[in-house]
């Protein structure tokens, strides 16, 4: 059911990681030679860690292993569980990159840009409660931000002993989210800290941040069109569902989750909208079709092809349970107002305790956001945020106060949740680079005497710094 076009539109960063694309600069250091006993085997020799296999790369050694944690770090006798790890090997020598997406782990050799930029190694997690790094049985009470800083911090004090030198952290999205607030409850471990396209929900209940973008993001003109086939995709719901229909039953979904397909359904066009600017450029306005003069067809496709008919199934929406009941009992989700579907829509957004299955109990502590807000504007030190100018997790974003130090927040213009440092403007992107590898430790002579002298410290390598482009749902950083 997933449409090439859907495919062409994705530049999600939760999963995949960060590319380096477009940059320059001189040959990447080669990985250090075998001597005295082998890297996999002083990995190996950490208490508790496993090899599921190694995987050949040029210039690195690449490992997917386990890692044995407790499944309450409070009560480490009560039950441990293992957690996927990823590791990709460079040399003992270079600093290292903890890279955390907030979801699943790829097991494909890749490379964030903030690894690309110092030519590190990369430590990549993941996140707990999500398949296969989930405990058995699974204790949804220990979903918590703590409980999966605390994962963080006890392989980073494992490896430790081996990647002596400075380590930053990153992760794109949840993965941002993820990185600051391992920063927040455990700010000695790392040198540095890249967070992109990080939201910030402190006060779930006041979205207002969010109506200010959408009223303004791109031009009228694209608003209005996409908002025109969002309007018509609910004023034409009786036809679209009978579609959707057909492809549950070719397809085998169900709904016993959401409740009904006309949930999912309604749930999938008001993604329309946040998942166009999330994973589009301004420029894929033109392929939006003019609702007017629009098929039934034409306006199914496109709401598939943006937002994905499949994702509020229950088979779609298995895989990120565990997003949904930490959105739902601490980070909190995004609401907006949509006048234009007056009179049209049934439900609003819905809340994530519809998306998680109710023999999952869930309560929202709304002072957990509030206090790692808090701490970023009064404690950061060696802390970098970047945005895309139209992504709309951008709304409600990091901001730093009078307490921060050695730290930014930058944003990208015209992109989307897909930015990064290399799409920054050239004064911005030469500092950005400059601190991070100032905080790596690895910057050059001549980047200490001139920030705006700052690369790469490789080259682009179209494989390993390759953007994964597995779509999920829109609402859902």
């Amino acid at each position: 059911m997933r449409k090439a076009l859907r495919w062409l539109l994705s530049l999600v960063v939760l999963i995949g990681t960060m590319s380096a694309a477009g940059a320059t600069a001189g040959a990447a250091t080669a990985a250090e030679p075998t001597a005295g006993t082998d890297i996999k085997d002083r990995i190996l020799a950490i208490p508790g860690m496993s090899l599921i296999e190694e995987k050949p790369y040029p210039g690195y050694r690449y490992f997917v292993l386990n890692f044995t944690q407790p499944v309450d770090h409070r009560h480490p006798n009560k039950g441990t569980f293992k957690q996927r790890i990823t590791l990709l090997h460079k040399d003992t020598n270079r600093p290292t990159v903890f890279f955390t997406s907030g979801y699943n782990v790829s097991t494909t050799p890749r490379r964030s840009e903030p690894t690309a930029i110092i030519d590190g190694n990369q430590v990549s997690l993941e996140y707990r409660f999500f398949t296969p790094s989930r405990p058995d049985p699974a204790n949804w009470s220990k979903l918590d931000i703590w409980q999966a800083a605390s994962d963080q911090h006890r392989v980073f004090t494992a490896l430790k002993k081996i990647y002596a030198k400075n380590w930053l952290t990153t992760g794109g999205s949840k993965g941002g989210m993820t990185a600051t607030y391992f920063e927040r409850f455990y700010p000695a471990d790392m040198d540095g800290v890249v967070a992109y396209v990080a939201p910030n929900d402190v006060v779930n209940k006041e979205d207002s941040a969010y109506d200010r973008f959408f009223e303004q993001v791109g031009t009228k003109e694209c608003r209005d069109k996409l908002n025109a086939v969002q309007r018509e995709a609910l004023v034409r719901r009786t036809p679209l569902e009978a579609k959707y229909r057909d492809a549950a039953a070719t397809e085998g979904y169900t709904f016993k989750t959401i409740g009904s397909l006309d949930r999912a359904y309604e749930a999938v066009v008001l993604d329309y909208v946040w998942g166009f600017w999330q994973y589009s450029l301004l420029a894929d306005c033109d392929s939006i079709p003019v609702a007017a003069t629009a098929t039934d067809q034409d306006i199914y496709d496109s709401v598939d092809a943006i937002s994905g008919f499949s994702f509020y199934t229950d088979q779609g929406l298995e895989t990120y349970t565990p997003y949904y009941y930490q959105a739902g009992t601490e980070l909190g989700s995004p609401d907006i107002k949509q006048p234009h579907l007056k009179g049209l829509s049934r439900y609003g957004y819905q809340p994530p305790r519809n998306f998680v299955p109710r023999d999952i109990p869930m309560r929202f502590k709304p002072w957990v956001m509030k206090d790692v807000d808090t701490w970023v504007r009064h404690n950061a030190h060696h802390m970098m945020f970047v945005y895309g100018e139209n992504d709309p997790w951008g709304g409600e974003r990091f901001r730093l106060g009078k307490g921060a130090r050695d730290s930014y927040v930058y944003t990208a213009p015209g992109a989307n949740h897909g930015a990064n440092v290399a799409g920054l403007v050239p004064d911005q992107k030469a500092a950005a680079t400059a601190a991070i590898l100032k905080w790596a430790g690895v910057a050059p002579a001549a980047v200490q005497d001139d920030p705006a002298k700052a690369k790469p410290l490789t080259r682009y390598d179209a494989k390993l710094d390759k953007r994964d482009i597995e779509r999920e749902p829109a609402l859902r950083p």
